[in-house]
């Protein structure tokens, strides 16, 4: 199956690096999104432009398709899942809830010169981090792509009910499966709060699994296109 990969807040394509070589070699074709303000220097871009070009590379899919989003682009996989709920055959969250309509993409942080930089490792202490070692710290901190304003701050748009319907599997990374149903309960997200079929999966790591478990994450996300 195609899986269409995309990215959380500063990370670029390169974040699935090792997640793509393992889902090619369970017999899948994995698909790591470039997306606009991210890796490319724009810094002019907006939610909506990322949004075009989610939705450019699942209408160039054959068929239906998995959307893997991580962390704040959940909701980049879940508005793919409003925009094409006839193309998205499941809908991957892996550390992430999808904001609800209305609400700011990922206005978590400051913004200076029209950029969200990365705010350094103090709002991660504890398990979202504590996989990731000094040397890996470094090289995510100095790879870091500031997020335009533009991104951060757009707002989510949701129109078709039919998102209701895809299947979603939500991969607990950093909290467990019992403290996502609980977080959803609570109203973390409305849409999950609602939808028809969510699964759950934890995985053993930390916020960003594609970095320190890109095998096991690369199983998880198979298995989500084989059940």
């Amino acid at each position: 199956m195609d899986i269409l990969l995309i990215a959380g807040l500063w990370l670029d394509a390169s974040a699935w690096d090792e997640v793509v070589p393992e889902l090619t070699a369970l017999g899948h074709r994995p698909v790591p999104l470039a997306l606009p303000g991210q890796g490319d220097g724009d810094t002019s871009a907006t939610l909506d432009d990322q949004v075009a070009a989610v939705l450019a590379a699942l209408d160039a899919m054959p068929g239906e398709s998995l959307v893997v989003g991580h962390s704040a682009a959940a909701s980049l996989a879940w508005m793919a899942a409003d925009a094409r709920p006839d193309k998205v055959a499941k809908a991957v969250l892996v550390g992430g809830f999808p904001a609800p309509d209305g609400r700011a993409y990922a206005d978590f942080f400051d913004v200076e010169g029209g950029v969200m930089p990365f705010p350094g490792w103090a709002p991660f202490e504890g398990a979202d981090a504590a996989d990731l070692d000094q040397e890996a710290r470094e090289r995510f901190a100095s790879a870091a792509v500031p997020m335009p304003e533009g991104v951060s701050r757009g707002i989510v748009r949701l129109r078709d009910e039919r998102r209701l319907q895809v299947p979603v599997v939500l991969v607990c990374p950093e909290f467990s499966a019992a403290q996502a149903k609980e977080r959803i309960a609570e109203g973390e997200s409305p849409d999950l709060a609602r939808a028809a079929h969510v699964a759950y999966v934890d995985l053993d790591s930390g916020h960003w699994p594609m970095i320190t478990r890109p095998r096991d994450l690369a199983r998880v996300l198979a298995e989500a296109a084989e059940a």
